[in-house]
């Protein structure tokens, strides 16, 4: 891979990583208003809201919009939503740090399934970063018995079927424009998260005071998902995934900063672990043989229609 596209993959992984903490902190600004479908109703209304905005002032958008596969839309949107249920139910019952470790268990079960369903191969430094990824997992999270209740058991339930949805969006890419994927995405989870409402009157639970949190789940998933998609278009899954590793130690310190919530030794122990393994990858991607040049200039069309 060329040290350009690389690169590319490490801006747009930035962002995400940046827009899924956002998301975290606006989730539990929510928590105490709205129940779990709620939450994610209102984050797809602020995120239909945004691309309809830009949709307005830039009509040769419009096109980038359009669905060639709506089944693979469709199945992605249901698996993710699921898996999103599960993962924000979580963030309101257990530290930010424990949520998003346990979360990531995620690398593994990617390169898995981008081996098997996407026929992407399984470098040394690729199975390398997972395995260092996981140790930093386990020196940060030190699980013992109170870490295998029932929520954390949905944290590992969301942690698969996020694999699936970043399998599923790798796939998309090859046809569709990251507008396309993230338009789609909050038109067809909105009536998911509106069927476990409690009332569609919900919004008028919400005081000026909530602004913020409503604004931070709608721009922070917009914005994460149209990062983690364009990483996906210049990246393979089982590169671009280990990155989201870099995402417990930062939330650990947004944990202690707002939240008072532990922050220690390991963590910092743990988080040198993650990064190791990322450098590590990241070198040796930088040095493999660039991808079909019709590819990357595919993906470089891709990405200028979905006005990146």
């Amino acid at each position: 891979m060329t040290t350009h596209y690389l690169g590319r993959v490490v801006l747009w992984m930035t962002g995400a990583l940046l827009s899924f903490c956002v998301l975290a902190v606006s989730v539990r600004g929510l928590a105490g208003v709205l129940n779990i479908f709620e939450i994610l109703a209102v984050r797809s209304v602020v995120g239909l809201f945004i691309i309809s905005a830009l949709l307005a002032v830039r009509p040769d958008l419009r096109a980038a919009i359009a669905a060639r596969k709506l089944g693979a839309h469709l199945a992605r949107n249901s698996i993710h939503f699921a898996a999103q249920w599960a993962w924000t139910l979580a963030i309101t019952l257990l530290p930010l740090a424990t949520v998003f470790a346990l979360e990531f268990t995620m690398p593994a079960w990617t390169a898995l399934l981008a081996a098997l369903l996407l026929g992407e191969k399984l470098t040394p430094s690729r199975l390398g970063v997972v395995v260092l990824g996981l140790a930093g997992v386990l020196i940060i999270l030190r699980p013992g018995l109170e870490s295998f209740q029932t929520t954390s058991l949905w944290v590992l339930a969301a942690a698969f079927g996020f694999a699936m949805s970043m399998i599923l969006t790798k796939h998309l890419t090859a046809t569709e424009t990251t507008m396309s994927i993230v338009f789609w995405m909050n038109l067809m989870q909105l009536p998911m998260g509106l069927i476990g409402a409690d009332s569609l009157l919900f919004p008028l639970r919400l005081g000026w005071e909530h602004v913020p949190a409503v604004l931070g789940m709608g721009i922070g998933s917009l914005a994460a998902h149209f990062c983690l998609s364009n990483a996906m278009r210049f990246g393979d899954a089982s590169l671009v995934v280990p990155f989201d590793f870099l995402r417990i130690p930062l939330i650990a310190l947004v944990g202690w900063w707002l939240y008072n919530e532990s922050l220690d030794l390991f963590v910092f122990i743990g988080a040198s672990v993650i990064i190791a393994g990322v450098l590590w990858n990241l070198r040796a991607e930088s040095r493999r043989p660039a991808k079909d040049g019709a590819l990357m200039a595919e993906a470089d069309r891709n990405a200028g229609a979905a006005g990146v």
